[in-house]
């Protein structure tokens, strides 16, 4: 048809360390969609259930919390896609990214000059019909830059070591083991 695509693009980070963000102006979330839409292509972000929670009830989209180990909690689901109030969570970071298709296609295509006089657009050559196998090093990239600037800004306020929920429920369980042997 000589056409093209778009799609969309799901991008995971595990690890991550709960606190992370703030709860205004630097919502987490906030800055990964800032990250995500300043890559060439990128048409849609969302964080989650995205907009498939708008269509849920809130018994259904609530993530409710259990004990997580060292005193941190953790969720039981994670429809919010790993946090809440702007701030991680410490359950993986879920994104999705639309890309939108590539404008450039064999198909001519009527447009206007400058000067507003109808021309015909055409494209030669080869070109790709769809840049979504393109995105993901790309997407994977930028949440890891994202992630890393929200670490070292939490570092940089805390002046400790950020803990991942992970990380506490081995220190819990060794602290548990020692407990029992002593």
């Amino acid at each position: 048809k000589e056409d093209s695509t778009g799609g969309v693009c799901t991008c995971v980070v595990t690890g991550v360390p709960v606190g992370l963000g703030e709860p205004c102006f630097d919502k987490l979330e906030a800055e990964l969609a800032k990250g995500m839409m300043s890559l060439p292509a990128t048409k849609g972000f969302e964080v989650g259930e995205g907009f498939n929670a708008g269509r849920m009830l809130g018994s259904a989209n609530n993530d409710l919390f259990e004990a997580g180990g060292d005193g941190l909690l953790k969720c039981k689901t994670n429809h919010a896609g790993g946090t809440l109030g702007g701030i991680s969570s410490g359950e993986n970071l879920v994104m999705r990214v639309a890309i939108k298709p590539a404008s450039s296609i064999s198909q001519d295509q009527e447009t206007v000059t400058f000067d507003g006089q109808a021309h015909t657009l055409s494209v030669k050559g080869r070109h790709d019909p769809c840049v979504l196998p393109r995105a993901p090093p790309l997407l994977e990239g930028m949440a890891a830059i994202t992630v890393m600037d929200a670490c070292m800004r939490q570092r940089a306020r805390s002046g400790g070591p950020l803990k991942t929920l992970a990380q506490a429920a081995k220190e819990e369980e060794r602290a548990a083991k020692c407990a029992r042997l002593a």
